[in-house]
């Protein structure tokens, strides 16, 4: 049996939301519902952070910060929500609110709920912030009037030991662990049922929505239907087993930067400027994967590490090095789901570089990772995969044979560097030219050679 309707709690008030009534993004469902016009719609892209509220997903989570223009309402069941509108405690403003209000932290104000709330998740872990963790932590909100340095300032002087945090304001709802199916939404249970079900509707899978929630504002997207895994229990794992990381098709891209700092930690400084709180609290692992963009962040590193996508729990186990067959065309049949992935920890000399117009929250124009494994100073095996210069994330079988069994040298990434060149077919677009990207491709072995050797 499924439910019919969603359950959710706004501002500690619960609520039903039956019908077609669950294909609205959370946005707009708080402004022209709920009647929470605090939540301001800027981009409806994820890109400004104007619509920034905060979310608990379950018993044991904290509430975390997220972008509501692009989070429809059925990835919400069970979900615990706090708008601007709920901070408040007996009438009085924030320790939070109170600082922005004295530090001069608004001017137009159309950015400043967004901010409060970004500002507010921070101190739902501690009590007082430094500078590097609120520039970390308010990378996802854009103001255009104010300036950053009063914000920054406000963040700075708040004593978050004066105010009750929202996890105890704000229980979590019960384990919302019952399916639900509410026309061509479904949220099973059970892996075989939505394994059944993506078969049958070819269903488009949605846990953070990141990229599909744009496709929905921007392109008026609506897929045959839509299913969500993040009720199927043993999805969310993340864990480490003889070197190599195990991460369940529900491990969202916030969890797994921390989880890899220590034991990745080239990956990690790729994941924290992957993209903001909002997105990476949502976005996950084998949503990336699955995207299949050519530009993908996480990709240039899975390829040099081998690692492999576990299919319907296991029954078919894919190289990510073979699952990409095209321009979002993979090897995936219209009944496999990714479950889990594989991500060996690299031990090897390697880099990762992204190169984009912003050093945040920005698309990359072009992605590498190159892994080397030496005996004394001759190089065994190289592994080297591009992004942003073919219609999928590459590895460069020529240049990796070029560099295997020579001795390193600067001299060596140079030539190495004309032939990757020469591998590469990009093209030009709002991001770059064909010739910038090719460009890069040659001048990144460089680079290489001058941090690595």
């Amino acid at each position: 049996m499924s439910r019919d309707h969603l359950i959710l709690h706004i501002n500690g008030r619960e609520h039903i939301v039956r019908g077609d009534g669950i294909y609205k993004t959370l946005s707009n469902y708080l402004r022209y519902d709920f009647g929470a016009t605090g939540t301001k719609i800027v981009c409806e892209e994820g890109d400004c952070g104007a619509c920034t509220v905060l979310i608990r997903y379950g018993r044991d989570e904290d509430f975390l910060p997220v972008n509501s223009c692009i989070q429809s309402l059925f990835q919400l069941d069970g979900a615990s929500i706090v708008t601007v509108e709920g901070l408040k405690e007996n009438g009085e403003l924030t320790p939070v609110q109170e600082s922005m209000v004295a530090c001069h932290g608004a001017q137009c104000g159309y950015c400043t709920p967004g901010f409060i709330m970004a500002m507010t998740a921070m101190f739902e872990k501690c009590d007082r912030v430094d500078e590097r963790q609120t520039r970390e932590g308010l990378v996802g909100n854009l103001c255009r009037c104010t300036g950053y340095e009063p914000i920054i300032k406000a963040a700075l002087q708040v004593d978050g030991s004066k105010t009750q945090k929202l996890r105890d304001r704000y229980p979590a709802l019960p384990d919302a662990r019952d399916a639900v199916r509410i026309g061509r939404f479904y949220a099973p249970t059970t892996l075989e049922e939505a394994i059944a079900f993506k078969r049958e509707h070819n269903a488009t899978i949605v846990r953070g929505g990141t990229d599909v929630g744009v496709w929905i504002n921007k392109r008026g997207y609506q897929a045959p239907a839509m299913l969500s895994l993040a009720k199927i229990a043993g999805l969310d794992e993340l864990r480490e087993d003889a070197g190599t990381i195990l991460a369940g098709a529900n491990v969202s891209l916030a969890r797994l930067e921390l989880f890899v700092r220590e034991r990745i930690p080239e990956l990690y400084k790729i994941l924290s400027i992957f993209g903001s709180p909002q997105i990476k609290n949502a976005g996950t692992l084998a949503g990336n994967i699955a995207n299949g963009s050519p530009i993908g962040d996480t990709l240039p590193y899975l390829m040099v590490a081998d690692a492999q996508l576990e299919l319907n729990g296991g029954a078919r186990v894919v190289p990510i090095n073979s699952f990409y067959k095209g321009y979002k065309l993979f090897d995936l049949a219209q009944d496999e789901i990714i479950t889990r992935v594989r991500v060996p920890i690299v031990r090897d000399t390697l880099r990762l570089y992204k190169v984009s117009r912003r050093r945040d929250l920005d698309i990359s124009a072009f992605t590498a990772a190159i892994r080397l494994r030496f005996t004394d100073a001759h190089i065994e095996r190289a592994w080297v995969a591009y992004g942003g210069v073919a219609p999928t994330v590459i590895r460069l079988p020529k240049t990796e044979a070029f560099l295997a069994g020579k001795a390193a040298s600067v001299d060596l990434f140079r030539d190495a560097g004309r032939i990757a060149r020469e591998e590469v077919r990009p093209i030009s677009d709002v991001r770059g030219s064909a010739g910038y990207r090719a460009q890069l491709a040659e001048n990144i072995m460089a680079k290489f050679a001058h941090e690595a050797l």
